[in-house]
Parts: C-alpha cells; structure tokens; sequence
C-alpha cells in the first residue's frame, strides 16, 4: 500500500476556525476482532514462531510511503477538543534524580507483525500503553487496518517488544480487538490514522514442529474445494498449500498376460500424451503400447531409436527385426493436497504491561513542546542512502508544529524534525516528558509519514495526527477491556 502525501504549512486562522469536536464516546469506537478465541491466538502465535521463526525473521517494513512536505509554523496550531489532560505511564510512580546524559530506549517500544495485502510478511513500529489490564499497544491506524484492499483488520496481527533479528525478549502478545476513531474506520481520515490494540497476554515456545497435512482426492473439483478452505482458515497456521496429480499407470503389452503398475513423471506423460493437457487435468484416456514388426526394412524407415515429429511412434531394432511401437497409456488420476501444519508448544508469560511496562497518554497539548520519537525505520532516503536498517530501536528530538496535508483528509496533522525514513517507522511513539530514568513519558502521537522539506532528498520531519479529546475517547474505549491467557 503507498499513499503519495503533499504537506504544507497551515495558518493560525485556519485552524482556529476548525470547529470543536466532543469527545468520541465508547458505544461509537469502532471495535474489530483480530484473534477472537484463544484458539485462534494460540495459532497465530505459531505462524510467527513455527520454522525457527522464520516469518519473524524474513518481515519486511510495511510499504507505506509518505512523501510529505512540511514547514514550520511558530504560531498557532490544531484546535483542542477539550482541556489538555495526561494519562500516567505504568510505574510512573517510581521517581528517580538521575541526571544521566545518555538516552535510556524505553522497554515498551517494539514492532507489530502482520500479513499484508500481498499476503507476505510486513512490520510497523508500536508501544505499550497504560490501560487497566496492562494489555494495550498503540500504532498507526493503516498498521492495523488494511484501507489497500478495503478489509477490516490485517491478519495475524502480533506485537514484540523489543524484537532484535528474530529473538522475543518478552515473548510475541497476540492481538485481540482493535479501536480506531469512526472517521478513520469509514472514511480513512487522517487526522485519526491512530489504533489502540487490546492484546492477549505474551508467549513464548516451548519446542514443537511443523507437521504436514495431506489428504488425496478423487476429482479436482473436490481437491481445489479443499485448498480453498485450507487458504481460507486463518486460525490452523497452514503455509504452502499445494495440489499436485498423482497419475498411476496400467501399461499393458498387446499380446502379453498381466499388467504392470508404475508412477509416470511429468516428463514420462507428456511422451506418453503428446497432444498435451493441463497438468493438473483433466486427462485425456489413452489405449496402450502397439509394436508392430517387421523383418524387411519399411520404406518409410527414419532410423533406429528415433521418434515421430508427433511424438507418438518410436522406432528402433531389436534382434535383426525392425519394429515400430506406438505407446497408449491407461491411468487413473488422483489429486492430493498438502501443507504445512505449525505446531509449537507455547507458555504464558505473563501481562504486556508488567512485563514492559506502558507510556502515559498525553493529548490537547499545546504545540512547540519536545518529544522524544523512537521507533525502527528502514528504508532509503530519497537520495538512495541508507541511513537506517529497522534492526534496532531508534530515537529522534525535537519540538511539534502545526502540519497540514493536501493530498489526504487531514486538516489537524502535526510535525517534528527527525531524519526518520518512513518504512518501519510508521507507528512510532512519540513520546512527551519522557524520563530518561523511568523511560516512561507521555504517548503524544504516532508517526504516519514522514518528510523532506527542504528538498535535498532526505527526510527531516515525521507527521502524526494532534492528540485530541476524540483521540482520548477511542482510548477509554479500548482501555478498561480484558483479555486474558491464551496457555
């Protein structure tokens, strides 16, 4: 999915012209089921940790470019819906008076995984959230629904704190509901291009392996039936489902008792069937193997081992006798469908926030305050160089301004220098008041683009949407639901 933004500066007038929105109430919030029974949660957790974590591992950012322009506006900025007001982190209890230069990364950030439009592998950034279960992420809006094909939810939806090259510190926390704001839902408005996931408590494995499911049909209808419900069932963790024609051959000499039963590989049936059909059926019946022979050279002789432009006689010698076979064949053709069934022991290891811990939520700020930006971005800079890898977490500062974007429904964007590139960068926390000791803060918005506002062909600012009273009432809705075990 690539979205082409054109982003320029907004005038103090504008925005404050923007008409004041209530709060979004919970009996509004969008609500959608990414992994709705412990069942399903227990297999989408095998898909990433089955083939030694080979999904994991071989993710790629999630292809949303952002190309945006950006300028900086002192004054003004997106209208608060309501009164400013904060949400405290996990643990913001514990004070400390460290006065450390260096940049603590917060435990809380990692990657969400997901399956894609292309029905590939992909990741965004996301953090943990304060809530009343200790079990909710935040990220991007289109990190969680796929607006590409217009589906609800991307599948397989996972988050890993602190993922690095495949490892899972704090084990994989399987998604359960997703609540976005209603503009966004319907009309993909990216003013509210936010998501607050509820998530099952974290697993890791235990050992297992993936097996492998076959079953054997007796027509192709019934086969191609079968593969369709497999591909369809997104809760088994079935990969590479395949249908293959197993043809058995009875070939029967003219003139001989008996009959002799084989395997016939592609390249045996397309001798043996030289008109040619479809190799997955339906197959034309043949009658056998004729040899015609002759003691006196046939006029018409091409020469011993050789075989007819058709492909169906073959000529050859065989004790001073000159003999002309021309094959049939009579099989019988089954098909058989098979996959790979994931199977690994898991084991609970506890809440997403006791573990992490989870950012505060802070929104109606004013502009021009600082926050902290940390994320993985991957991805080239327009110019070709490749500044980041998406391996490890990332962190930019700076302070916000006021953004608008042309090309998308956003009339309340904010921005703030960051030389972040936007594949796996989207879904970045931005993070205001952060304490360098606690490496808690204050979650103040979400990366969703980013930008190159000089034009030199490197990014320098990434965009998020304000956070807002409405931004405030999508998280009361996802923020007091429970989710639970899933071993």
């Amino acid at each position: 999915m690539k979205r082409i933004l054109a982003l320029g500066g907004v005038a103090a007038g504008l925005l404050a012209s923007a008409a004041v929105a209530a709060p979004a109430h919970a009996d509004s919030v969008p609500t959608d089921v990414l992994a709705g029974t412990n069942y399903a949660a227990k297999q989408v957790a095998a898909f990433w940790y089955g083939q030694s974590a080979a999904n994991l591992v071989g993710a790629t950012p999630y292809n949303v470019e952002t190309k945006v322009v950006a300028k900086h506006v002192s004054g003004g900025g997106p209208a608060a819906s309501t009164k400013p007001g904060t949400v405290p982190a996990i643990g913001d209890e514990k004070k400390s008076s460290s006065t450390s230069k260096n940049v603590n990364l917060p435990k809380t950030t990692g990657k969400v995984f997901f399956i894609g439009a292309d029905h590939k592998p992909h990741w965004c950034s996301a953090t943990s959230l304060q809530s009343t279960y200790h079990n909710l992420v935040a990220t991007a809006g289109h990190c969680v629904y796929d607006t590409a094909s217009n589906k609800a939810t991307l599948d397989k939806w996972v988050f890993v704190p602190g993922y690095y090259q495949g490892k899972t510190p704090w084990g994989i926390y399987v998604g359960k509901q997703a609540f976005t704001h209603y503009d966004y839902d319907v009309y993909e408005d990216g003013d509210r291009d936010y998501a607050f996931v509820t998530v099952y408590n974290g697993v890791l494995p235990t050992g297992g392996s993936a097996g492998t499911y076959s079953k054997t049909w007796e027509t192709w209808t019934e086969a191609a039936k079968d593969r369709a419900r497999i591909k369809a069932d997104k809760t088994t963790g079935y990969s590479r489902v395949s249908v293959r024609p197993v043809v058995t051959t009875t070939v029967v000499k003219e003139g001989t008792p008996g009959s002799k039963k084989t395997g016939v590989t592609r390249t045996d049936w397309k001798k043996l069937n030289p008109e040619g059909t479809p190799s997955f059926g339906p197959f034309k019946e043949g009658t056998g193997v004729t040899d015609t022979t002759s003691t006196t050279k046939p006029a018409d002789w091409p020469g011993s081992d050789k075989v007819s432009a058709d492909g169906k006689t073959y000529y050859f010698e065989s004790g001073g006798k000159y003999i002309t076979r021309t094959y049939w064949i009579n099989y019988d053709v089954d098909y058989t469908v098979t996959a790979r069934v994931l199977s690994i022991g898991l084991k609970d290891v506890g809440r997403l926030g006791d573990n992490v811990g989870g950012q505060g939520l802070a929104y109606n700020q004013k502009l021009g305050k600082s926050v902290f930006v940390f994320g993985y971005p991957s991805g080239s800079h327009p110019d070709g160089n490749y500044a980041f890898t998406g391996k490890t977490l990332k962190w930019t500062y700076g302070k916000t301004f006021a953004a608008s974007a042309s090309a998308i429904k956003a009339e309340e964007l904010v921005g703030v220098k960051s030389s972040f590139t936007g594949e796996g960068a989207i879904g970045s926390s931005w993070l205001l008041s952060y304490s360098n000791s606690r490496r808690l803060g204050y979650l103040n918005g979400v990366t969703i683009g980013v930008s190159d506002t000089d034009k030199n062909n490197r990014y320098d600012t990434s965009v998020s949407p304000y956070f807002d009273g409405e931004t405030y009432g999508v998280y009361s809705a996802a923020k007091n639901m429970w989710s639970g075990k899933i071993v």
